[in-house]
Formats: structure tokens, C-alpha cells, sequence
């Protein structure tokens, strides 16, 4: 059965490396997105723009920004937690055009934690905080020519506080669809969500959007139902799923939080499905195996590890 497509967002060169105990090298980093760029990934979240002594891994984004390959067919997202990091990515934007090496990002990330806790930790920002802080960055962005879209953390559940209620999640989207965001993201961030709370929360998304905006899911696999998640999600109307090579990633601030759903899994399962999502699965295991050896072990892939 031939189902519709899905959009695979790549955010392993950001999410996948943020986490790991040592900095990827400028230069492997773009070799890992040219691989990305040849299995299929056309849209790839590239860095972060965030402090570098709070996630020292993402210390280069200008630098790996700059020397991204020039494809008018890729998005490049950034992510950023508040308007100095829109600022940063205006810049690359513009640095890009004077030398003449890239264009800089396409698109920018915000994040806004469904936790005041988990928020105060991550970016120093309450929800209330946060959503003052979340709307002057769509705004601007939209203002300067950026494009933008927003992911709401924790969704799930608090490292901090537990669970996260639907209605508080559900708030936060009504308030952001307002600034109207390329799209909005739930996000599963410490892997506490079950395929009956993922079909049902982003079923009340979807009515809530009412199709106006489109869905994302990112989903952490750290309980084991991250792609069974995907599914129930996929089921509920998302077409756009975030996922990572190899299954790497993680939060810095969320205590034993592990690496996100692995895009080798989440293209198997939706090829199974009949589902297309643009990636080359053979590829896309071949650039695990790649990484692997540049990081010295076995990624936690199911599919990379049974191939």
C-alpha cells in the first residue's frame, strides 16, 4: 500500500552532536552533512546558536555555516533559544552574501520548554518567559526575511517535574500559531511518551491547527518507543518527522536523556509502510558505519547494527 510521503528533518549535525562528551571537528561535521546531502537529507538543522560554555559542541556553527555546500534544493535550519541567536543567524545570512561563500541558514528554530522547571534549566525561561521571549523571535525573524518554525520541549514529560499535561502543551501551540510559525513541532525530548499519548496529543494538535499550520513530531527513543511513536504520529496527520543518523543525540540538561529516534530506523519503518521519505536507506547506513569509526563506536541504529 502506497501511503503519502513524509519529510525527514536531519538533525544530527545539531541534536546528534550537541550531547557527545567531545567536539566534532569543523571539517568532519561538513563531511557528515555532505554524506547526509547524498543519502537524501534536503532539509538539515546544521548547528545551534547558543552559548558556546553551555554547548561547547556547537562552538563553530559560523564556521560550519560557512561552508556549507550551496544547494538550492537543501534548507539549512538553525536552532536558536532567543533573539541573540536570530541575530546570529541574520549575520550568517549576510556575512554569506559579502564573501561569497554560502547563503547561511534558511530557516531558523525556536524552542520553547513546556516545563518552567525543565525551561529555567535549558534556556533560563519560564513558559510564560518563554512564549514573551518565543513570539518576539518569530516576529523578527519574519520581520528580517527568516523563515521560522518552533518546537515545544518536553512535551511529554519534565526530567524535573513529570508529566507534562496536554493542555499545557496545547496552550502553547495555540499561543505560537498566532505569530503564524512555518510549523509547529512537539517534541518528546527525555523519551517518556507512549504510542496512545502520541496519537492522542497530536490528534488534538491537528485540531487545533485545524491544517493551517503544519505538524512536526521529534521523538527520543529513550524508552524504546520512540519510532512506534513515529507511527502513532505519522497515523495522526504528521508529515514531517526530525530524526537523527545513527539514533545519536541527547540534551545537555536533561539528566539521562538519550539520542533522538534514528533516521536509519524511521526510513525502514516507513519503507515497510509504504511510506516515502526521499532517503536512501543503503546510503544512509553506509554513513553510519562512516561516523561510527570517526567516533570510535557503534551507533545505537537497530537497522545500522542488523544490515
Amino acid at each position: 500500500m502506497v501511503r503519502e510521503n513524509i519529510e525527514l528533518v536531519e538533525v544530527g549535525p545539531r541534536d546528534g552532536l550537541q550531547n557527545e562528551p567531545e567536539s566534532v571537528p569543523t571539517a568532519v561535521k561538513l563531511d557528515l552533512i555532505n554524506r547526509m546531502i547524498q543519502y537524501g537529507a534536503r532539509r538539515i538543522e546544521v548547528a545551534s546558536f547558543v552559548h558556546p560554555q553551555r554547548v561547547p559542541q556547537m562552538a563553530d556553527a559560523e564556521s560550519v555555516i560557512a561552508d556549507l555546500p550551496d544547494r538550492s534544493d537543501c534548507t539549512y535550519i538553525g536552532l536558536a533559544l532567543n533573539k541573540r541567536g536570530v541575530m546570529r543567524a541574520l549575520a550568517t545570512r549576510k556575512n554569506g552574501a559579502k564573501d561569497g561563500k554560502g547563503r547561511g541558514v534558511d530557516q531558523i528554530g525556536c524552542v520553547i520548554v513546556a516545563s518552567d522547571t525543565f525551561g529555567q534549566k535549558n534556556q533560563g525561561q519560564t513558559i510564560a518567559e518563554g512564549l514573551t521571549e518565543t513570539r518576539a523571535m518569530l516576529r523578527f525573524a519574519k520581520a528580517e526575511g527568516l523563515r521560522a518554525q518552533v518546537t515545544i520541549s518536553a512535551a511529554f514529560g519534565c526530567p524535573f517535574e513529570g508529566e507534562v499535561k496536554h493542555e499545557t502543551a496545547l496552550a502553547i501551540a495555540e499561543e505560537l500559531a498566532a505569530e503564524s510559525p512555518e510549523e509547529i513541532a512537539l517534541a518528546d525530548t527525555i523519551g517518556v511518551g507512549t504510542p496512545f499519548e502520541t496519537g492522542e496529543l497530536f490528534g488534538k494538535l491537528g485540531t487545533l491547527l485545524d491544517g493551517e499550520i503544519p505538524m512536526r513530531a521529534h521523538f527520543h527513543n529513550t524508552r524504546g518507543t520512540g519510532i512506534a511513536n513515529a507511527w502513532e504520529a505519522y497515523k495522526a496527520g504528521v508529515r514531517i518527522f526530525d530524526a537523527s543518523l545513527g539514533g545519536l543525540g541527547g540534551c545537555p540538561f536533561a539528566p539521562r536523556a538519550t539520542g533522538n529516534i534514528a533516521t536509519e530506523d524511521l526510513v525502514y519503518m516507513m519503507a515497510r509502510s509504504g511510506v516515502d521519505t526521499g532517503i536512501d536507506l543503503d546510503a544512509a547506513i553506509a554513513a553510519n558505519k562512516w561516523f561510527a569509526n570517526v567516533l570510535g563506536r557503534e551507533l545505537p541504529s537497530a537497522v545500522a547494527r542488523a544490515a
